[in-house]
């Protein structure tokens, strides 16, 4: 009997440690479920904190977009409406993209200074004369020289190495020069007033000014460019273009002696950024060369080259404003600079890809009724949609990369990111959008390269 009864205690005490530890099980599965039942209300709860956190930034930027998306549109508009001045000048269109981009490179690239400074108190938001705020704008106009005559023999020089029939090395020069100093006599008060006021008023300067200025870079080269044309036609194979030519050699020249003497601010933003330009120059010919090389292509279709200035411009508003915001933020702390995007970077990257989602089909919509609007045949809606979407999308990783990388690099490098960031990333961004536009205008049309 006594074995019975140990033999139905040390039954009793196993049922009792399974029991117990099939409780402690049941509590454990329990604590977990609730944890996984809870994930999607943690991530609501985390979206919806994220969207109150920035919904005033993706307000901003949209609305500044979708301001650069009209002035883009009208920039696209004008362009289709080039296809005789293109025939007659052939080569023009390697020209373009890269003037296009020029100017919102340099005055992007001031107005993202003027933000930075306006940031950490070096400019008063205030239209007043200052040392800072003075070789800014002497910068500016000296780059532009610089870069317009650069920007001429690139696109001769691309003309030449690929075979392209193409105007003379004056004509280029000429078109070029005059077309920045017309855009660049828009362009810089703009830059200046729309910087400080949007400070003034509350906005994000990163938010606003970059893309408001490239926009307006897009609107006001075409026409500039049209004008500097019927200049050229007036002049063209005479004295008076041959002294021109001569005229604008000398003002490079002089103008860069001269920026890298006078001042050290105005010596730094000429240093940094003219090998940024050169660069940026490049890039931008070579998106030329890319369209130049479908341009049978795009005369048959006169509404894919309404969607060019839209497509590469909203791309570049999209990189300068994530440029000029962690710009920003490595001026001021509150991003690391390292190669590894931490936490707000990563916000960053999200609040880009959600401004992209909604662009890039927007422009799509944007394109086919500008065209239809001044009689230009088009390739239809559903298609024009799709390859701005599909264009766009496969573009946006890689405009992420880009601006993250430009800003970390150059910051680490004891560079400053103003100089460097907007100019490099808007046009190594044109090159690449052009040739994802082309390929997926070839798709959706069936058409061969």
């Amino acid at each position: 009997m006594k074995w019975t009864g140990r033999l139905l205690k040390k039954i009793g005490d196993l049922i009792h440690i399974i029991l117990n530890w099939m409780v402690k099980l049941a509590v454990l599965v329990s604590k977990r479920s609730l944890n996984i039942f809870q994930i999607p209300f943690i991530i609501s709860g985390t979206i919806t904190n994220f969207f109150k956190e920035v919904s005033r930034v993706l307000g901003e930027t949209f609305t500044a977009l979708f301001i650069c998306a009209i002035g883009d549109l009208i920039a696209g508009i004008l362009l289709s409406g080039m296809t005789h001045t293109l025939e007659m000048l052939p080569g023009l269109l390697v020209l373009i993209p890269g003037a296009i981009g020029m100017r919102g490179n340099i005055f992007g690239a001031l107005g993202s200074r003027l933000g930075s400074n306006l940031h950490i108190g070096i400019l008063s938001p205030e239209l007043k004369k200052s040392p800072v705020l003075n070789q800014n704008i002497i910068s500016a106009m000296v780059l532009t020289v610089i870069m317009s005559i650069f920007l001429a023999f690139t696109a001769k020089g691309f003309c030449i190495l690929l075979g392209f029939q193409s105007i003379s090395i004056m004509d280029f020069t000429v078109i070029s020069v005059l077309g920045g100093i017309f855009s660049g006599a828009v362009l810089l008060p703009a830059t200046l007033l729309i910087s400080i006021k949007s400070y003034e008023n509350g906005w994000d300067p990163d938010n606003v000014t970059t893309p408001l200025i490239a926009a307006s870079g897009d609107l006001f080269t075409i026409p500039s460019i049209l004008l500097a044309v019927q200049i050229l036609l007036w002049v063209r194979n005479g004295y008076v273009e041959t002294i021109l030519f001569v005229i604008f050699l000398i003002m490079g020249i002089m103008g860069f002696i001269y920026g890298i003497k006078r001042g050290s601010q105005l010596k730094k933003i000429i240093m940094h950024s003219t090998p940024t330009l050169f660069l940026s120059s490049l890039f931008g010919t070579t998106a030329g060369t890319i369209l130049n090389s479908s341009f049978s292509t795009i005369l048959s279709n006169p509404s894919i080259l309404a969607l060019v200035p839209l497509f590469s411009g909203e791309s570049g508003d999209l990189v300068s404003i994530l440029g000029a915001r962690l710009s920003s933020g490595l001026h001021i702390g509150s991003i690391e600079s390292s190669l590894r995007p931490t936490g707000e970077v990563l916000r960053n990257f999200v609040i880009i890809v959600i401004l992209a989602v909604i662009i890039y089909p927007l422009i799509g919509f944007l394109s086919y009724f500008g065209s239809l609007a001044i009689g230009v045949e088009s390739v239809g809606l559903s298609k024009m949609v799709f390859i701005s979407t599909a264009a766009g999308l496969m573009l946006t990783p890689l405009m992420l990369l880009i601006a993250f990388y430009l800003n970390t690099i150059s910051y680490k490098k004891g560079l400053d990111p103003d100089n460097i960031v907007i100019p490099l990333s808007t046009s190594i961004t044109d090159p690449v959008a052009n040739t994802f536009l082309v390929l997926m205008v070839m798709f959706t049309l069936g058409l061969t390269l």
